[in-house]
């Protein structure tokens, strides 16, 4: 493929997040990848329950989830240029899957309507449909959440995920896009694999210490980059930079995850709230530190805010990177 087309891919990808995102009832690649990691855990829980062995399998499983991702996405883009060229057949075919595949690895309009799904309810004042709701996109124990606890919830989701559900995938898309020979889609996926494998077993707590913690480190290498370039976006749009940042390095440095409490806090102080606090998993309490100033409560039109400065980074990232594209090949 030519150098353009690979950017067309990225353009007609975000656009297709942007105003379809995750058909329902569709097979998602996720779900493949999590269907992977089950069956794999699922074996060596039942006959390898030795903690050594458990972290060895869990850097073959590492492995093998996010390099058979990024293989098989590239053997399907391969083989369908490959017909495509055999048969002269429309180029655009070729286009479209790659397009499918890496819209697949966007998550923006998913976080959105997620979002907004809980935020319905509580509109209107629904908040045991609100809890049920919510409950399907987080892992705390929602039975018994206020009002206030459901929105911090929600606005935590919606900023932690920004990073690795939005912009570092976008990152390894741009990456990609520009590496001869690699290509958006195969860099994306592979990013994506080790992001499921952290949601899924990525956990310091049994049963998944032993056989998550690689997994777990790889997600924390490959976020990293793209989790400070998007706090410092963030501090931009803001219009209040220097005060984002000041607090992250007050606050984020305290969070457990070396990227989920940055751009929290981003978000945070960006918005004006504070996040963190105590929260129930499976009844056991868990307190997470405070990240930001309760200047205001979080209201729907707070979590709105959020979700529009995501998708500014987005599109801020995206079009300096198509800016940045065309003025090179015009140069060369």
């Amino acid at each position: 493929m030519t150098d353009f087309n690979s950017l067309i891919i990225l353009l007609i990808a975000a656009v297709a997040d942007y105003l379809i995102g995750d058909p329902q009832n569709w097979l998602h690649p996720v779900q493949v990848m999590g269907w992977v990691i089950t069956y794999y855990t699922q074996i060596f829980f039942k006959y390898f329950n030795q903690p050594r062995i458990l972290r060895v399998a869990g850097v073959f499983l590492t492995l093998i989830v996010v390099w058979g991702s990024a293989l098989t996405v590239a053997l399907i883009r391969d083989g369908i240029q490959g017909l495509v060229m055999r048969f002269s057949g429309p180029e655009i075919l070729s286009l479209a899957v790659e397009s499918i595949l890496l819209a697949s690895c966007f998550a923006g309009r998913s976080l959105r309507d997620s979002a907004e799904d809980v935020l319905y309810w509580i509109d209107q004042g629904d908040l045991v449909t609100a809890r049920q709701r919510l409950s399907r996109y987080v892992g705390r124990d929602t039975e018994t959440l206020s009002e206030s606890e459901i929105l911090r919830a929600v606005l935590e989701t919606v900023t932690e995920n920004a990073t690795d559900g939005v912009m570092a995938p976008l990152f390894y898309a741009l990456i990609g896009a520009v590496l001869p020979g690699v290509g958006s889609v195969p860099l994306t996926f592979a990013y994506k694999a080790a992001s499921t494998l952290d949601s899924m077993v990525g956990y310091r707590e049994a049963p998944y210490g032993d056989i998550g913690w690689f997994s777990a480190k790889l997600e924390d290498v490959l976020t990293w980059l793209p989790c400070r370039l998007t706090v410092i976006t963030i501090a931009i749009l803001s219009g209040k930079p220097g005060y984002v940042l000041t607090i992250c390095q007050r606050d984020a440095i305290f969070d457990p995850s070396p990227n989920a409490g940055w751009s929290e806090c981003a978000y945070a102080a960006a918005l004006g709230v504070q996040l963190g606090g105590e929260n129930s998993y499976r009844g056991v309490i868990k307190h997470k530190p405070f990240l930001g100033d309760p200047q205001q409560p979080i209201t729907s039109t707070t979590i709105k805010k959020a979700l529009q400065l995501t998708r500014y980074s987005f599109l801020i990232t995206l079009g300096l990177f198509t800016g940045g594209f065309i003025l090179f090949n015009w140069a060369n």
